[in-house]
């Protein structure tokens, strides 16, 4: 996160996604890579990312729920606030964005990812159920999505923890 901030030219949010967050909350003692989205785009820290990638010995992803699936508007209100340094903010992105990415993804990984942000209580069973409803009507906007398995894992998910 330091890093991130030298490089900044401007004041930014750092969105910190997956294992990011898995990680600085504890439940996983590291990630394969850093999956974050800044906004507004800061054109110097992008430029930088390269170099970063390689001093840090990380790799570093712009990916987040916002490329896989239908992200409701005000997701920026709904994401934990992290740390600030300098101009820069640092939040978790969304938890119930990230929960039901990793539903719909379905990797052993991503279902104990999701199990432990219900668990640690980022995310409510009747609210995450009301948020598949608010998006299951625009999943058409992602044709990769197979929209009633993506309903029958959401589902699942809910009855079985």
């Amino acid at each position: 996160m330091e890093a991130f901030a030298r490089a900044a030219s401007r004041p930014t949010t750092i969105y910190l996604v997956g294992g990011t967050t898995a990680v600085l909350l504890g439940w996983r003692e590291s990630t394969v890579d850093v999956d974050f989205v800044v906004q507004p785009e800061d054109d110097a820290l992008l430029r930088a990312l390269p170099a970063l990638k390689d001093s840090l010995a990380v790799n570093l992803e712009l990916a987040s729920p916002l490329d896989f699936i239908p992200v409701p508007e005000g997701w920026e209100d709904r994401s934990p606030f992290v740390r600030q340094i300098g101009d820069v903010s640092f939040r978790h992105f969304d938890p119930y964005a990230q929960v039901l990415a990793k539903l719909e993804r379905g990797h052993a990984q991503d279902l104990t990812d999701a199990r432990e942000m219900l668990t640690r209580g980022m995310v409510d069973r009747a609210r995450l159920r009301e948020y598949f409803d608010l998006i299951e009507p625009r999943l058409y906007r992602f044709p990769a999505i197979d929209a009633p398995s993506f309903r029958r894992a959401v589902e699942s998910f809910l009855h079985a923890f």
